[in-house]
């Protein structure tokens, strides 16, 4: 009757709203993962920008550290090349020059006492040697092998750098109570070394020319 058939028909819409509504919800959850899958891509990319940023961020730190280090690097190379305007003549001026070339090398190595040591290679011994400590520190004397500074062995625990003159008959070392020096370091020091021997070998020139050799006693006190 029409009763029976306005159940059928009821049935058959519950039905259909059933099913709709069960595609429906499936396809927002199908949805939400999506979503919930693109919202990670997404934060994950934001996670590695920031990281990145971080990364760029510390380098800029690093390169104006650097700069800055470079320019103070610079700034103490012109003052030692402008500041030497006569070449040491006496035993006082040696020393001042060999003190101004120490207060150099600790402001850029950050070291509290160099040791600057003139050696002969032929015989070994030191021709002449000067000791700078940073203003306000005191320390004993520093026992350095001459044989080992010529050889290149470690001497720990100090770092030494030699000069690479090769046609000459004595080695400047430089001498300083640090673990390690950078390459940037290491080119400061070696132009402060390549002076210090122009020095001596003027010195050397002008007083005394027999086999390239001269001793701080041989040298005048000062006029």
């Amino acid at each position: 009757g029409p009763a029976q058939l306005t159940a059928k028909v009821i049935l058959k819409e519950e039905t259909i709203e059933g099913s709709l509504f069960c595609i429906l919800f499936i396809m927002s959850i199908l949805i939400l993962n999506l979503y919930k899958h693109e919202i990670d891509k997404h934060k994950e990319l934001i996670n590695k920008i920031s990281t990145e940023k971080m990364k760029v961020e510390n380098r800029l730190f690093d390169s104006e550290q650097y700069i800055g280090i470079t320019n103070v690097q610079i700034q103490e190379i012109k003052y030692i090349f402008n500041s030497i305007d006569k070449f040491p003549e006496t035993k006082d001026d040696l020393k001042k020059a060999f003190s101004f070339f120490g207060e150099r090398v600790i402001g850029i190595v950050n070291s509290n006492w160099v040791l600057f040591r003139i050696i002969d290679i032929n015989t070994q011994r030191t021709n002449y040697d000067h000791f700078v400590t940073r203003q306000g520190f005191s320390c004993s004397y520093p026992h350095v092998s001459n044989k080992m500074v010529i050889e290149k062995q470690p001497i720990l625990p100090f770092i030494y750098v030699n000069s690479n003159a090769r046609n000459l008959n004595i080695l400047v070392s430089c001498i300083m109570p640090i673990d390690k020096i950078s390459n940037d370091q290491r080119i400061f020091v070696q132009a402060i070394i390549n002076e210090i021997t122009k020095l001596f070998v003027i010195l050397n020139s002008l007083y005394y020319k027999k086999e390239n050799k001269i001793f701080i006693e041989d040298i005048p006190d000062k006029k």
